[in-house]
């Protein structure tokens, strides 16, 4: 079954580490990367560009709304994602745990909808 892992973090963490800590950061997320590719869960992930490049789209009254920014004003923004193939909730939930951003944001999993 398929789920995704939806990254939560707050935006301007990165520009606050140091350039070791973010080489230790992009080391994580490499081995984390690698063994789900290893594993055979991996189906796709990738990062996200910063909320200021979102846009927002909204139909009411039959009338397109286009707004700059992202949906939600919240804390923690979606960074990124992993779309994983397990066998069941408990393994989705196993590699969340994993997953360097539980350790500092937050990480959602759901299930997918196949179509």
């Amino acid at each position: 079954m398929q789920y995704l892992l939806m990254l939560y973090a707050e935006e301007g963490g990165w520009a606050r580490m140091s350039p070791a800590e973010q080489e230790q950061g992009v080391a994580a997320y490499g081995a984390y990367t690698q063994a789900l590719k290893t594993a055979g869960a991996l189906v796709g992930s990738n990062r996200l560009q910063g909320t200021t490049t979102a846009t927002t789209v909204r139909v009411a009254n039959g009338k397109s709304q286009v707004l700059d920014g992202p949906y939600a004003d919240s804390k923690e923004q979606l960074a990124g994602y992993y779309l994983i193939d397990v066998a069941d909730l408990d393994a989705a939930l196993a590699w969340a745990a994993r997953c360097p951003t539980a350790s500092h944001g937050i990480v959602e999993v759901r299930p997918v909808w196949s179509m």
